[in-house]
């Protein structure tokens, strides 16, 4: 195992972690430990490089850090990422290689299950290490997140549909969700039920059917979605899909999903702005996974109604910031940024 330092000056520690044997690349990045310790997914996909790699790092793990925060969590934020295709080059070997990368950092960085991954990855990870969470089985387990994370969503779609139309009523809606991962689907289940009308896009075929059987959805190419009229997107696939390029041509009311790192820049939180359209910081609206994965993390019992104490507590976070913004006239995302960033500096000092 071979772990070298990568300099990052806004990060407090960022390593890679190489593994010949096993063929593990991957990348740690730890934002911030001020409120506690960092906590954050690993995600295994195909990079164009190690630059890529490491970019998604560093901004997951800084939105990780501002998640944790808004979500009023002792945990600081951290992300790792392993180069490769999960579907091919995953192996029990190359995850044990993560875990002793992620004991040797001595609990600095709690590792969980993110795009790639699956609680039984975590099983195997956790033979190395102990710190790892979203674990299947356990005294305190968590399992997987993705059904969280999906209800947090809902209940930001719910209210930024109040904030927008006046009521958080979704039945008659129109939404468009982009990424039918586990989060996606469980996310469409919500919707559905909610009374929404789905238009929904993924790369992959199998899970973009399965949307249109169980939920009567409209199906449209990964490339068409951010085009598609609706009232809502939920952007739930990767990052930086909010851009100067994508953002004149959306013909949606509003923005709430799961995806991290949506805005490619803040600027992007202007343009939305400047459009009329109105968006719930991501961060904000998709804190569910993490704070059940953190019951795992903190040893909480009783973590059901803990979970959902904290639910309800995010949902009133983004409330005061939908409030606020509309009151100054500027971005959800400056006001999101802003609450997170004077916590952490609080706790700091």
């Amino acid at each position: 195992m071979e772990i070298t330092e990568i300099a990052a000056p806004e990060h407090e520690r960022v390593v890679r972690v190489r593994d010949t044997a096993s063929g593990l690349a991957g990348i740690i990045a730890i934002h911030s430990t001020r409120l506690g310790p960092a906590a954050g997914g690993l995600r295994m996909r195909t990079y164009a490089d190690e630059a890529a790699a490491l970019e998604d790092a560093l901004r997951l793990s800084r939105g990780m850090s501002f998640k944790n925060a808004a979500a009023g969590l002792p945990l600081g934020g951290g992300k790792a990422v392993i180069l490769g295709d999960p579907a091919r080059e995953k192996s029990p070997a190359l995850l044990a290689a993560f875990g002793r990368a992620v004991e040797a950092l001595g609990g600095r960085y709690w590792t969980a299950e993110d795009m790639g991954m699956t609680p039984a990855d975590m099983t195997r990870i956790g033979q190395e290490t102990t710190y790892v969470a979203g674990l299947p089985n356990g005294p305190f387990a968590s399992g997987d997140p993705s059904p969280i994370t999906a209800r947090g969503i809902f209940n930001a779609i719910r209210t930024t549909a109040r904030h927008r139309f006046g009521t958080p009523d979704l039945g008659g809606r129109r939404l468009a969700v982009q990424g039918l991962g586990h989060v996606g689907l469980h996310l469409c289940a919500l919707l559905y039920g909610a009374g929404a009308s789905l238009t929904v896009a993924d790369i992959h075929e199998a899970a973009v059917r399965e949307a249109q059987e169980r939920f009567g959805a409209q199906a449209v190419a990964p490339e068409a979605i951010l085009g598609v009229e609706a009232d809502i997107l939920a952007p739930c696939a990767i990052g930086a899909i909010l851009n100067e390029t994508t953002i004149p041509g959306l013909r949606v009311q509003a923005v709430a999903g799961g995806a991290n790192n949506q805005l490619a820049t803040a600027q992007d939180g202007r343009r939305l702005q400047d459009r009329g359209i109105l968006y719930a910081p991501d961060f904000v609206a998709n804190g569910g996974g993490i704070i059940n994965v953190a019951t795992e993390i903190l040893r909480i019992s009783g973590g059901e109604a803990w979970v959902a104490e904290k639910l309800a507590a995010l949902d009133a976070t983004l409330d005061r910031i939908l409030t606020r913004a509309a009151a100054l006239g500027v971005s959800p995302n400056e006001v999101a940024e802003g609450i997170a960033a004077e916590r952490l500096s609080r706790k700091a000092a």
